[in-house]
Order: structure tokens, then C-alpha cells, then sequence
């Protein structure tokens, strides 16, 4: 969880910084953190785009981190993930379907779905209760 803390720090919207660590058999797979598309700007930089109370600009650690792994042909079945904040439905969505059986998360963060969800599919979550940045 120290890492995915560190990779937090890489944000580039001041909402919320999110770091994320996907792990197999305590090697590093592939990190990520919340920031703007590839070549886009930061919200750092030109300020968060709000919709319905989100920022938008912005990809989600978790997604960013399954796109590195993606980009480098990185298999993620069976892997773990440490992110600071719990998934969004979104990128839980993602983490199931991308072979992900296990997450750790330092806060829960606005998302009861994803805990239902969760349990029906035999994901682990594990609350680490980590204190906010």
C-alpha cells in the first residue's frame, strides 16, 4: 500500500489524489494515478472539468493502471490491486473483468455497490482504513 501512497502523489487533480498498484506474487504488474488522457491537459494546469459533482478530465487510477498493463502486454489474471481509495463502480467493473481477485484499499470512498457486488462475485475487499491524504 506504501507504493500505491506514493503513486498518489502523481495526481494531477487536486480533488482527490488516487494511486493504484497492481500486484502478482509480490512483484509490481503495473502502477497508475489519477491524471488527464495521454497529451491532455491537467486539471493542475487548467482546472477540473465538473460533472454532476465529478471531475472528468481525469482517468481513474485504477483504469490507468489496467492501461499500463494493457499497453505492455501484462497479464493480470489472479493479481491483487492496492489502490488508496476503493474503486469506483466503473473501475470495479473493470478490475473483475480483468482477471483481479483481490483489492485493498486504504478508504472507502462513496460506492456501496461495489461491496454488494463484490461478495456475489467472490472478490475479495479489504479495508486497510488508511487514513485520507
Amino acid at each position: 500500500m506504501n507504493l500505491a501512497v506514493q503513486a498518489a502523489t502523481r495526481s494531477t487533480c487536486p480533488r482527490k489524489h488516487v494511486g493504484a498498484i497492481i500486484v502478482r506474487d509480490k512483484t509490481v504488474l503495473s502502477t497508475g494515478y489519477n491524471g488527464s488522457m495521454r497529451g491532455g491537459s491537467h486539471c493542475t494546469e487548467v482546472g477540473c472539468l465538473m460533472d454532476n459533482s465529478h471531475c472528468i478530465r481525469t482517468v481513474h487510477a485504477e483504469a490507468n493502471a489496467l492501461v499500463q498493463a494493457a499497453r505492455h502486454g501484462t497479464r493480470l489474471e489472479g493479481a491483487q490491486i492496492f489502490v488508496t481509495a476503493s474503486p469506483c463502480f466503473n473501475c470495479f467493473k473493470l478490475l473483475v473483468n480483468s482477471g483481479i481477485g483481490s483489492i485493498y484499499f486504504g478508504e472507502f470512498y462513496r460506492d456501496e455497490k461495489v461491496l454488494q457486488f463484490a461478495d456475489e462475485l467472490g472478490i475479495e475487499m479489504v479495508h486497510l482504513g488508511l487514513e485520507d491524504e
